[in-house]
């Protein structure tokens, strides 16, 4: 499996290549909360998936994330789309920037899967301190929305096993509601599916793909939500 810290790191224009594969996610936020005249705040915003979809709708925006790389392309972004209202910084989950209770929404696309991970020994108290900072910094009555994933190159819900524990964590214990969508991936055409996945997912997926020439890739992810 590539090493996403590095692909984070140093190849995030290629990164952000991949994602625009997929579909805007507004549909399913909105489902949940009605976003326009929000303060919102995006965790592990990379290069802008969430960030830049929501400014239009948002009061205020400010995108998070541990790589700078990432939040350069997020930031260019912005700019070239004419928004003012955002702001960018550095930041882990587990220590956020912001004051006691200054936001409205948070959402957070694939990123705290990266501290909950069962891989990590230290993985409950990782999560139970992105909880509480998100808690913390959001107003009552405010909502926080998780995206992870549920797999790719799959019909239906299939996890990746270091990441269950922590999706019935966040039910069981954090109180969240869930539930899965799909967000499949429509390439260019065989090459860039297999170029663009081998990059990110590795050999297996991107040799299937070549094998059986997929242009569109299914991908499962589950959303999870919770009102302060």
């Amino acid at each position: 499996m590539p090493n996403h810290d590095h692909v984070y790191t140093n190849e995030a224009e290629k990164y952000h290549l991949l994602i625009s594969k997929q579909p805007d996610l507004t549909p399913w936020i909105e489902e949940i909360i009605a976003i326009d005249g929000l303060d919102i705040v995006d965790l592990g915003a990379g290069t802008g998936r969430l960030t830049t979809v929501l400014a239009p709708h948002a009061e205020s925006i400010t995108a998070l994330d541990v790589s700078d790389a990432m939040l350069q392309i997020a930031a260019s972004r912005l700019q070239a789309a004419g928004f003012t209202n955002w702001t960018t910084k550095v930041a882990d989950h587990r220590k956020l920037p912001l004051d006691d209770r200054s936001t409205d929404l948070i959402v957070s696309g694939w990123s705290v899967c990266y501290l909950a991970s069962t891989n990590i020994p230290a993985w409950k108290e990782n999560l139970r301190q992105a909880i509480s900072e998100m808690k913390r910094v959001l107003r009552p009555n405010g909502t926080i929305i998780i995206f992870e994933t549920m797999g790719t190159g799959v019909e239906t819900p299939n996890p990746p096993d270091f990441l269950t524990a922590y999706y019935s964590s966040i039910v069981k214990y954090y109180g969240f509601s869930h539930k899965w969508i799909r967000t499949d991936y429509a390439f260019d055409n065989v090459n860039q599916a297999a170029e663009l996945t081998r990059f990110f997912f590795g050999d297996e997926l991107a040799d299937r793909i070549l094998e059986q020439k997929l242009v569109h890739l299914p991908e499962c992810a589950g959303i999870w939500w919770l009102r302060k």
